[in-house]
């Protein structure tokens, strides 16, 4: 009867920030190639709850490569579908005029599958996507810890508690819609991460059969600060920052 906790028992920012000095001692951190980025614009989005710092270490492990990494915009990622796509689609637009090219999208569970509804909404925007846990199949399959705090908004959006998410977007034409939208073919390279210790997201829901799905052996809290993340991304994005220079030649 325990089976199911065992997993989420894993799942806690504390036992994340742990990772921290392995990350730090990795060679996939300590070793930068300062212009590997070649400037490429890189959107970050957190994932639910959890903010932007959340994604800092991401941040100044893209910069120190050359990359260039910006927070989304969109706070603690627990408002409305659709608005939080319009404020993604935003600063992506910004971000994208500012680096004078399309560019990443990197986003965490909620985060990501926000990002992947962003790359299929505008793909001239988007240079590539990045999807850590993130349970694009089925954005209500988490584990039922998360789904009852997402209930739970869903109430206090309904007594008038303005930024949350409401039951629409659990089940009514906002949900619907973008349930669509999740299952369009991307028009963009995507990788997706996923992990079969995440304690949050069922690893079986990160497959997304248009993206590239890499395995690694993270937490679900703990993605942004494990190096096997980092190691899996490095070379993915350096061909794309590559690509990115040739097509911009």
């Amino acid at each position: 009867m325990f089976d199911g906790l065992r997993p989420a028992a894993r799942e806690s920012v504390i036992r994340a920030v742990l990772d921290v000095p392995r990350l730090l001692r990795h060679s996939v951190w300590r070793t930068a190639e300062p212009h590997q980025g070649n400037g490429l614009g890189v959107v970050l989005v957190p994932g639910f709850g959890a903010g932007g710092a959340s994604l800092s270490p991401a941040r100044s492990w893209l910069r120190a490569r050359g990359y260039r990494p910006v927070h989304s915009g969109v706070g603690f990622t627990v408002g409305c579908t659709a608005q939080l796509l319009t404020k993604l689609l935003h600063s992506t637009e910004r971000h994208a005029e500012l680096t004078g090219r399309p560019v990443v999208l990197l986003g965490q569970s909620r985060g990501g599958w926000l990002a992947r509804l962003a790359a299929a909404r505008r793909p001239d925007l988007v240079h590539g996507l990045v999807m850590l846990g993130s349970p694009v199949l089925d954005p209500l399959g988490a584990h039922p810890s998360v789904m009852r705090i997402a209930r739970f908004l869903a109430r206090l959006a309904a007594a008038g508690v303005p930024g949350l998410l409401d039951d629409d977007c659990m089940r009514g034409p906002c949900f619907d819609e973008h349930m669509k939208a999740l299952a369009e073919p991307l028009r963009v390279p995507a990788i997706s991460i996923f992990s079969r210790l995440d304690g949050i997201v069922p690893w079986r829901l990160c497959q997304d059969p248009c993206a590239e799905c890499v395995e690694v052996y993270s937490s679900h809290t703990g993605m942004g600060f494990d190096p096997d993340v980092y190691a899996a991304l490095a070379p993915r994005l350096a061909a794309w920052a590559r690509r990115d220079v040739e097509v911009n030649a």
